[in-house]
């Protein structure tokens, strides 16, 4: 299957991302198309034969629990409705606790590393095995960018990515941004994981942007790529030609000339680097009896699991093992995500609160770990504000009230409701 040369779609860039030439393929988030109809703009690239993946965010396969049936309903309805050709998702966790482990259930806002261990390899197989049962279409799985180390890993990422294919025959979404990401956090070296890892269940390739601060590398998908991203591109490319390749931005837009600027330059990149024949894998050692003992290590692994999200979400201890300074890092760019996204999901709490708006979301969000999704998260950080007599202008807490109300409310406010509220607010204005 060719994709060709592809570009992430969001809304913001819709316009530009139809008006740019020589686009083969679009990835969507797949949780923002509803199931049962698409975007305008995306019915007129599927009308002018432009193919679009679904790329999920939330199914959380690296778990310690299945997959939820709900969400795998949903993701495989998007695919039918898409006619696409494979859905993707990531090698992550996204929630932990809840009654595997007999702890509160969070949600993380954002991907999250697996341990690269035989009893996580375990449950991740069976997960991806449950999923493919689920969708009407191939799996493909990405590799993620990661702030932290699991202490006491067994595999070296490019063997549990080839053991993930050997078992359960998905394909692989390989990021080159993020081997990137991995290299400045953790050492590890993309040429290694690339020569590990089976470049023929390559399905297609991300290229995405990101910044160093202090040492760390953010995958931000809100910066230009780098050279170096684009290095570990030609390392790809070198050894196998990926069916498709992918630009990945999902905010701080830049004009369409860039986008069509670092489109040229992935292109350029594939051109110039020449395949050779891949070395032979180095295998792991398994160790004796790895089967049959998936309900063991789902407890194993959701404990660790819930540990280490309890320390980033809601001030728990460190576990042990840990680089303390990284789960800082770690902590505060969950909370930046929650803050963002909440931003996005409810554009009026920011337009209400003004400049405070973000100060005040990190001071809810350092005691308010996310247990539901983002739509929720935003009604309970209102309702936190309105209990604690906020924001202190009179007008904007009566606008923070009626938001909150209509939100929380079985159905939205009457017309006649709406326009008293405007002349109240009118009058207040004055």
């Amino acid at each position: 299957m060719k994709l060709g040369t592809g570009i992430g779609w969001r809304p913001e860039i819709e316009d530009a991302v139809e008006a740019l030439p020589g686009i083969d393929w679009v990835e969507a988030v797949a949780e923002n198309i509803c199931t049962d109809h698409l975007p305008a703009s995306l019915e007129r690239l599927r009308e002018r034969g432009v193919t679009v993946v679904p790329h999920g965010v939330s199914l959380g396969l690296g778990g310690a629990d299945r997959p939820d049936a709900g969400r795998l309903a949903d993701l495989a309805a998007r695919a039918v409705l898409l006619g696409t050709p494979l859905v993707t998702e990531h090698i992550a966790f996204v929630r932990a606790g809840g009654p595997l482990t007999a702890s509160p259930g969070l949600e993380a806002g954002h991907l999250l590393p697996v341990p690269r261990t035989w009893d996580a390899l375990e449950v991740l197989c069976e997960n991806v095995r449950i999923a493919q049962d689920a969708l009407p279409v191939p799996l493909a799985l990405e590799n993620i960018a990661a702030l932290v180390s699991w202490p006491g890993e067994e595999l070296t990422e490019g063997q549990f990515l080839a053991e993930l294919v050997e078992r359960t025959g998905v394909r692989l979404l390989i990021d080159v941004a993020n081997l990137h990401t991995n290299h400045v956090n953790r050492g590890e070296d993309p040429a290694t994981a690339l020569d590990e890892l089976p470049v023929e269940a390559i399905a297609y390739v991300h290229v995405a942007g990101g910044v160093e601060k202090d040492g760390v590398w953010h995958d931000t998908h809100a910066h230009p790529v780098t050279r170096p991203v684009l290095d570990v591109l030609a390392e790809l490319r070198s050894r196998v030609d990926p069916p498709g390749v992918l630009l990945e931005r999902d905010d701080d837009f830049p004009p369409a000339a860039e986008l069509a600027g670092e489109l040229t330059a992935i292109r350029a990149t594939l051109a110039t680097a020449a395949c050779a024949p891949a070395p032979a894998r180095r295998r792991p050692a398994r160790p004796s009896e790895p089967a049959g003992r998936t309900a063991g290590a789902r407890l194993r692994v959701g404990t660790a699991q819930a540990a280490l999200l309890s320390s980033l979400v809601a001030g728990a201890p460190a576990p042990e093992g840990f680089d303390h300074r990284r789960l800082g890092v770690q902590s505060r760019a969950l909370a930046a995500k929650r803050a963002d996204v909440v931003a996005k999901v409810a554009p009026e709490l920011p337009e209400i609160l003004g400049d405070g708006y973000r100060t005040a979301f990190l001071g809810y969000a350092g005691s308010r770990p996310m247990s539901a999704g983002y739509r929720r998260d935003a009604l309970d950080f209102a309702e936190q504000l309105l209990v604690a007599g906020r924001p202190a202008d009179d007008a904007a807490r009566l606008r923070l009230t009626h938001w909150w109300q209509d939100r929380a409310a079985p159905r939205p406010p009457r017309r006649t409701t709406r326009i008293a509220r405007a002349a109240r607010a009118a009058l207040m204005g004055r």
